[in-house]
């Protein structure tokens, strides 16, 4: 397993510094959304081949491997000038991908409002279908790159369960869609108490597919599930640990909402388990 970091969570400063705070911190891989570290937001004119070398040079010059580039944009949404543009720019991560080496572009899986909100709506066959709908031409078009598109299950978007991903792979049957396995992001106030089953649920109808994992913990507070750092709230990662261990060689597995005094804390909680299994 090689664990990496969200870098948006890496201590505040240039492209360049945080590559070299995330070498520094002992991280071998990245998730990065560069619309979220600036200074361009990535939209189509700015996704250009040279800024796709220029953050390859960066990142593999402090020892970093691109493990996500994040494209979190609603393919749910009802607006279809909106919905048109989103496809675009998604078909332009994938060539950016294609040249910056990326393993996977990431995505959710949006929501039937414009707002990118959950509503019960969310989990109607009618979202699935316009879901997939929706989907199928950027899979299509990292056929036509070579890369691949991973779609990450989140309890309040369309594909919420492990079961509906399962499905969503099985209706675009390529093998350029593939799955980022967080499993906090599987659980809901009125689930979470259930999820070893959950998990055990995600790795065996999703196993082959698996491409990517999230590592992060919860805690319950004020009636919510809050997303913290691993290894300081009530997840138990054995079981999922073992599992990339066993199946899943060289897995990148990126910790998310961490902060730059716990992320090393963070990392060799979860590389100590690893441990185990090698």
């Amino acid at each position: 397993m090689q664990v990496g970091i969200r870098f948006h969570d890496l201590a505040a400063g240039t492209l360049e510094e945080r590559a070299a705070f995330a070498h520094a911190q002992g991280f071998k891989c990245t998730h990065i959304a560069l619309s979220k570290i600036g200074p361009y937001k990535m939209t189509l004119p700015e996704l250009t081949p040279g800024w796709a070398m220029h953050v390859r040079h960066v990142l593999e010059g402090n020892g970093l491997d691109t493990a996500v580039l994040g494209c979190y944009l609603n393919l749910g949404t009802p607006d279809e000038a909106a919905l048109k543009n989103t496809q675009e720019v998604y078909k332009a991560h994938l060539r950016f991908a294609s040249i910056l080496g990326a393993a996977v572009v990431g995505t959710e899986t949006g929501a039937v409002n414009t707002g990118y909100k959950f509503e019960e709506a969310n989990r109607s066959e009618a979202a699935l279908e316009t879901f997939i709908r929706n989907l199928e031409p950027v899979v299509r078009a990292a056929e036509k790159t070579g890369t691949i598109l991973a779609i990450e299950p989140v309890y309040k978007h369309i594909v919420y369960s492990p079961a509906r991903a399962r499905r969503v792979l099985d209706a675009i049957a390529s093998p350029n869609l593939q799955i980022i396995f967080d499993p906090v992001n599987l659980l809901g106030m009125d689930n979470y108490e259930r999820r070893d089953e959950i998990f055990a649920e995600a790795m065996e109808l999703l196993k082959n597919e698996i491409a990517i994992i999230h590592i992060k913990d919860f805690k319950v507070e004020n009636g919510n599930l809050v997303s913290i750092a691993a290894g300081t709230g009530e997840m138990n990662y054995e079981k999922i640990i073992e599992f990339a261990e066993t199946y899943k060689p060289y897995i990148q597995a990126t910790l998310e909402n961490t902060t730059p005094d716990n992320a090393v804390m963070a990392r060799q909680y979860i590389e100590n388990i690893a441990k185990k299994y090698h």
